[in-house]
């Protein structure tokens, strides 16, 4: 395996992009920022100060800096489409931040384009690598917790006066489905990580407390292929950052929140036991997992197949609000919605 750096630029500068970059100063030199590209001339020279990189003066510049081996795109939703399939068109490889795109169409124009170049492209799904569902996984995979049967979850922050008035995440354009699909997406993936896959969806959602016409509160009902039934809660307007995971199987649960971690509890016990695991650095080990794929070591756990499928699991809960009614996620992966 090579322990030279992988050199990426970042592209998109927004609070996000910093929090990549930090990961990527955490991988022991295995990625490397050394540029970067965003319109705003303050916030390029700003990012570049910070992570001491070149601040280039377009993207077709990053693109055509033979040093640049791959991006970091961070750039809001709709725009995924345009700044990958240019970077795959140049040779980059992609780490995106999920969705992949706010249509399945896009989703599956950013997979090809990005097959068609040869480059690997990994969607951000940081979440499932959270120690705690990997040993639930774990325990799934040993065949202890035999038939799955239930779940439940709730992913929430407080988002209130988080973004200036007009910003995309408030618009039903710019991020379609709201909460739902910028931050529910990430314990969808987790829910068909430990479940398996979504077959139907019935879908939830209110705006309470911000402004803009996207929900600020949203909950999907799903049936997975197995016959398990998970409801997710997602929230942009609660007090505070939570979050929840209960996996039920007929001989072993799983019980997890923010605050307590993680229990089990066997078939036949009166309470449940506490189980400690080592936190992992979720960002910095996909990072490294990307980097080593585009040079030929192994292959990203979540790539644009993955990512559509998930995706296409929210666009069923956004139809199903809007026409009341249980919609299948192969509809929807037939569509280009």
């Amino acid at each position: 395996m090579s322990q030279s750096p992988f050199n990426v630029a970042s592209i998109g500068i927004g609070w996000w992009s910093d929090v990549l970059a930090d990961a990527a100063a955490r991988t022991g030199g295995r990625v490397q920022v050394v540029s970067c590209f965003t319109r705003s001339q303050d916030k390029r020279r700003s990012f570049s100060e910070k992570y001491n990189c070149r601040a280039a003066a377009s993207l077709d510049d990053v693109l055509a800096d033979r040093e640049v081996e791959g991006v970091i795109n961070t750039t809001p939703n709709h725009a995924h489409l345009e700044t990958t399939a240019a970077a795959a068109r140049a040779g980059k490889h992609v780490f995106l931040d999920k969705p992949i795109a706010n249509t399945i169409g896009e989703a599956k124009a950013i997979t090809k384009a990005c097959k068609d170049a040869g480059v690997t492209l990994a969607v951000g799904y940081q979440r499932r690598r959270e120690s705690h569902f990997r040993w639930i996984k774990d325990r799934i995979d040993a065949g202890d917790v035999g038939k799955l049967v239930q779940a439940e979850a709730n992913i929430s922050r407080d988002r209130e006066g988080q973004f200036e008035p007009g910003h995309w995440r408030y618009t039903a354009e710019g991020m379609p489905g709201g909460v739902m699909l910028q931050i529910g997406l990430h314990y969808v993936d987790v829910l068909m990580m430990l479940l398996g896959p979504v077959k139907t969806v019935s879908g939830m959602a209110s705006q309470l407390v911000l402004p803009g016409d996207n929900p600020d509160v949203g909950t999907l009902l799903m049936t997975h292929e197995n016959g398990a039934v998970s409801s997710l809660s997602t929230s942009y307007a609660s007090a505070s950052e939570y979050y929840l995971m209960n996996i039920y199987g007929k001989r072993m649960s799983f019980y997890y929140n923010l605050f307590d971690g993680l229990r089990c509890l066997k078939q036949g016990e009166s309470g449940s036991t506490a189980v400690a695991v080592e936190k992992t650095d979720t960002l910095a080990e996909e990072l490294i997992e990307w980097a080593d794929a585009a040079r030929g070591v192994g292959t990203t756990e979540v790539g644009g197949e993955g990512a559509t499928e998930s995706l296409a699991v929210v666009k069923a809960g956004i139809k199903s609000v809007r026409e009341g009614r249980h919609v299948d996620v192969a509809e929807i992966l037939a569509s280009d919605d």
